[in-house]
């Protein structure tokens, strides 16, 4: 279940918002909104539950009148963007005594009843401190049924106004985190899909589902994720990100800051549409929470060179010109001994995850993000359309989309992959090589890593995902990969020194579970990398910068 909490003034506009139901909407039209629980009097006048313009003015009326009554204003800082700062800045304070959540099903999920959401809101209100369970005076409120959205998600809409029935004011700090946690224990109270309160994905719209259904094809937003994940973790720098991205065939534009025309703060993606069609855009943020370009210029260098460098590549982009540099990293061909380099620091980074604690997140998603653009750029390398390394690099980057970013610490330094997506999308034909067997075998290892933090932290919904697609798909494709590499002047086995689980799980997928445990045995350590490949964006010898 999904909260989404706003603020706002006007009690008066969100009820009658919560009742209309305008057939001229063209996105979340309300076709029977109603209530479904609200506080005593609230449901004492309206238990039928039809809400028409009348009775959405009394209710708002009703909930705003101790604010009224008292003349308490519950204000906020006011925060407006800065562009020559580069920040947000407070401005002034403003009224904010509406408190606005929304609360939303996955679409999967389908409906629950009026009693089921009843029940629901009254628990939630409790837990987030509104009610006489709180010890203190209750606040005024009205839970709204708003029926199946245009994204397929039933929902239903809670007003609350923040002045209490003694004119003291509701405290509404930490009510983000508050009102995920107490969604989490009433998903488990009312048998509902636990979502995880660590990892957060974008989900897909009913509409744009059925489109790519009727065309038989990938989702838009599916398959600019992935380019832009694949494009993003082969680049060392922001200009070459640009010019990677436009090479998978991207149209891609910046956004700039406010009354600007240098500063970049995000940016939009679309495919290169057909003749006489216009392009669909999406924003970074709305592909993925870890694909905005403030996330993606984490990895990258900040400096004045870099900055220059990469607005004139944004600045070409934009005017759909040729690229600024043609003689980029995307344009060399790595050396050979680079494959065999990677994979060894593809083999250190697995094994020393197993030491990484499971409650460092940042470190779990940055291992993530890494591995799942490897697998993203090998896809665009090899697959035509979306297959098991498509699925595979989808699957580990939920793990790489933390729900707050800022809440968690620096990941720590691990072995880096960094160049390994390079290394894929560099790739001089469409063939499948010895070389690549060998380093797909210790991305399936870390892979297998992450899987055993997800089920060892009792995330058993993202274990098994993780289980499923490895299983399912990528053991399958693992089989028609070539056995053998060059090694020096001979031939070995492609897995030859590799851990032996990492092979049985290249071989035939995730190994079962033996016998009387939640887990499946740690692979034998990999040997770690001493040297890191020259020219990269390694801080030193096999750690990130």
């Amino acid at each position: 279940m999904i909260p989404n909490i706003t603020r706002g003034s006007r009690m008066s506009g969100l009820v009658l918002y919560l009742a209309s139901t305008d057939a001229n909407k063209t996105k979340n039209s309300h076709t029977d909104p109603h209530l479904v629980a609200g506080d005593a009097a609230v449901m004492a006048w309206y238990d039928d539950g039809v809400l028409d313009r009348d009775d959405a003015l009394a209710i708002a009326k009703h909930l705003d009148r101790p604010r009224k009554v008292f003349g308490v204003s519950v204000q906020i800082k006011d925060m407006q963007w800065d562009a020559a700062k580069k920040e947000r800045v407070h401005i002034g304070y403003k009224d904010a005594s509406v408190w606005h959540c929304s609360l939303s099903l996955r679409a999967e999920e389908g409906a629950l009843t009026d009693q089921q959401w009843g029940d629901i809101a009254n628990d939630f209100v409790d837990a987030m401190g509104f009610t006489e369970a709180s010890g203190k005076a209750r606040c005024r409120w009205a839970a709204v049924n708003h029926g199946t959205s245009e994204n397929g998600n039933h929902h239903i809409h809670i007003a609350v106004s923040l002045v209490r029935e003694d004119g003291t004011k509701a405290s509404t700090h930490g009510d983000y985190q508050r009102a995920q946690q107490s969604c989490r224990e009433l998903e488990v109270k009312y048998g509902l899909e636990q979502l995880s309160t660590v990892h957060a994905t974008r989900g897909y719209d009913r509409a744009e589902k059925a489109t790519a259904v009727r065309d038989d094809r990938e989702m838009h937003r599916s398959c600019l994720a992935r380019k832009v994940r694949a494009s993003a973790s082969a680049s060392a720098t922001e200009a070459e990100f640009v010019r990677r991205a436009r090479d998978t065939g991207l149209l891609i534009r910046p956004r700039y800051a406010k009354n600007t025309t240098d500063v970049i703060v995000g940016y939009s993606v679309a495919e290169r549409p057909a003749r006489g069609q216009r392009p669909i855009w999406f924003g970074g943020g709305t592909l993925a929470s870890d694909l905005k370009l403030g996330a993606l210029r984490e990895e990258w260098p900040d400096t004045p060179h870099q900055a220059t460098e990469a607005a004139a590549e944004w600045n070409a982009a934009a005017r759909n010109r040729r690229t600024v540099s043609r003689t980029g990293p995307e344009n060399a061909t790595p050396p050979a001994e680079a494959w065999v380099e990677y994979t060894r620091n593809a083999a250190a980074l697995a094994d020393q995850l197993r030491s990484i604690p499971r409650d460092d997140h940042a470190t779990w998603a940055k291992a993530a993000r890494d591995v799942s653009g490897a697998f993203a750029a090998w896809s665009y390398r090899l697959e035509p359309t979306p297959g098991p390394l498509a699925a595979t690099a989808a699957e580990l980057s939920r793990t790489a989309q933390l729900r707050a970013p800022r809440q968690h610490s620096k990941p720590v330094a691990l072995p880096s992959i960094a160049g390994t997506a390079m290394l894929f999308m560099a790739a001089a034909s469409k063939t499948k090589t010895a070389a690549q067997t060998a380093l797909m075998v210790q991305l399936i290892n870390t892979a297998f890593a992450v899987y055993e933090m997800h089920a060892q932290s009792g995330r058993t919904r993202e274990a098994q995902r993780i289980r499923s697609v490895v299983e399912e798909q990528l053991a399958p494709f693992t089989g028609t990969m070539p056995k053998t590499v060059l090694v020096g002047a001979g031939q070995q086995p492609a897995d030859a020194g590799l851990p032996p689980r990492a092979i049985d799980i290249a071989r035939r997928g995730m190994v079962p579970i033996r016998p009387g445990s939640v887990l499946p045995t740690t692979p034998i350590p990999a040997t770690p990398a001493k040297t890191s490949q020259p020219g990269r964006r390694d801080a030193g010898p096999g750690l990130d910068r």
